[in-house]
């Protein structure tokens, strides 16, 4: 059980980073409201020296432009609702509560189809390597909660 537990925590710790990145976003967005977001997009893809013209940078770009002032505050209030179902579900599984054994399961489950869709239409290493970790989270999730059902099965025999 205790390989189980360390398991548990591996995860809690991608969870609570997951959830720090979103509030990091959020936070950042919130600070940048009321500027030109395409204008500071090109100054990010500048000083960092990536290409604009390139796939990512260039959907970065067009991402900035396209979110107006109005629709800023939406995608703070997501980002943050976001972090906190992360930062809730890393505790939760830092103390290894079988709810959410099965939350991370079915929310890792969930964005297998997207990852898949987006190796499909754009093979890079960074969706690659995602979609392994995801997969790989999904895959030891299902294994802890089988092992527990054999336990409970083996205990009312």
């Amino acid at each position: 059980m205790t390989s189980s537990k360390n398991g548990l925590k591996a995860i809690a710790i991608i969870e609570a980073f997951k959830g720090l990145l979103s509030l990091l976003v959020g936070f950042g967005l919130h600070a940048l409201a009321g500027r030109n977001l395409q204008q500071v997009a090109e100054s990010i893809v500048s000083h960092t020296h990536l290409n604009p013209a390139s796939h990512f940078p260039s959907v970065f770009i067009h991402a900035a432009s396209s979110i107006s002032d109005r629709n800023i505050n939406l995608i703070v209030i997501g980002t943050l609702a976001y972090s906190l179902i992360r930062f809730v579900e890393a505790v939760c599984l830092w103390k290894a509560f079988v709810w959410t054994e099965w939350f991370a399961l079915i929310t890792g489950a969930i964005y297998l189809p997207f990852e898949v869709y987006e190796i499909v239409s754009h093979t890079h290493i960074l969706s690659i390597s995602v979609f392994l970790l995801n997969v790989a989270v999904v895959w030891y999730m299902a294994r802890v909660l089988q092992s527990k059902r054999k336990e409970r099965n083996a205990s009312t025999i």
